[in-house]
């Protein structure tokens, strides 16, 4: 199993818009609803620049969103990945912290704190945070959090919870990649073939319909299920692949060592 597995950190924020009566002043100048459109604009900036990976900009904006409202989940969160894209584990983790302090059913903040944990291999804590994560059945990216927490079930070894989690995230979202591989690579664990032959061919049809090009982890299970299934010459064009594409990959060890018990 491939040692790299990375949970998917949601980036792509939404936007705060903060709700409440209006006060108009003196003049017809809306004092309270300039702010909320300041905020908005600030936070689209900082999100923008976070995905361009301008930390410094993003930065900048953040911090004039955070003086219009100091105490704001969405914003603190945002700090949160900034911190973290830059390495700064000890703010990124306080931020996060705040964030969930501030608005506890923040889901989307959650899930990116449970992102960061893993990341920093603090794979219990990310499985207790995607465990808190997946009860919230509003959460727009429930599937993709469902997937999250069988990869983090998979690296503290519980194959049934990470089953169990995969088979979830493909009941809310048929269209869920990984959770077809992994379930493949489970099923073919427990040597049941032809389930994960099922579950394999899922995976392709959503690779090609999605235009995902193959991974050293795709091909690892293309290649044992092939081989379980007495296929060798299948076996040798999925190893032909990751040779070619995937040299220094540890699958690629992983196959050599296969193909010497099908001599």
């Amino acid at each position: 199993m491939n040692g790299k597995l990375r949970l998917v950190a949601l980036v792509l924020v939404s936007l705060y818009m903060l709700q409440g009566c209006v006060t108009e002043t003196t003049g017809g100048f809306n004092a309270k609803k300039s702010d909320n459109d300041a905020l908005h604009d600030y936070v689209k900036l900082a999100t923008g620049y976070l995905e361009q990976n301008d930390m410094t900009n993003a930065k900048r904006h953040l911090a004039n969103a955070s003086r219009i409202d100091p105490n704001n989940s969405e914003i603190q969160a945002i700090w949160g990945l900034v911190y973290s894209h830059e390495g700064e584990a000890a703010l990124a983790d306080k931020s996060f912290l705040q964030s969930l302090k501030t608005n506890p059913r923040n889901s989307k903040a959650r899930n990116n704190y449970a992102a960061f944990l893993f990341a920093n291999g603090r794979v219990d804590e990310a499985y207790k945070q995607l465990g808190i994560v997946v009860e919230d059945t509003n959460y727009e990216a429930r599937p993709q959090a469902f997937e999250n927490l069988g990869l983090a079930a998979l690296r503290l070894n519980k194959p049934q919870d990470a089953e169990d989690a995969f088979k979830r995230a493909l009941q809310l979202n048929s269209n869920q990649l990984r959770s077809s591989l992994e379930l493949s690579s489970l099923a073919l664990a427990r040597k049941d073939v032809l389930q994960a032959r099922t579950y394999y061919l899922n995976y392709l049809t959503l690779s090609q319909f999605n235009n995902a090009p193959p991974t050293p982890r795709s091909l690892w299970v293309g290649i044992q299920l092939e081989a379980a299934m007495g296929n060798k010459s299948n076996v040798l064009a999925y190893g032909k692949q990751l040779e070619t594409k995937f040299a220094s990959a540890p699958e690629l060890k992983l196959y050599k060592q296969l193909l010497e018990t099908l001599k």
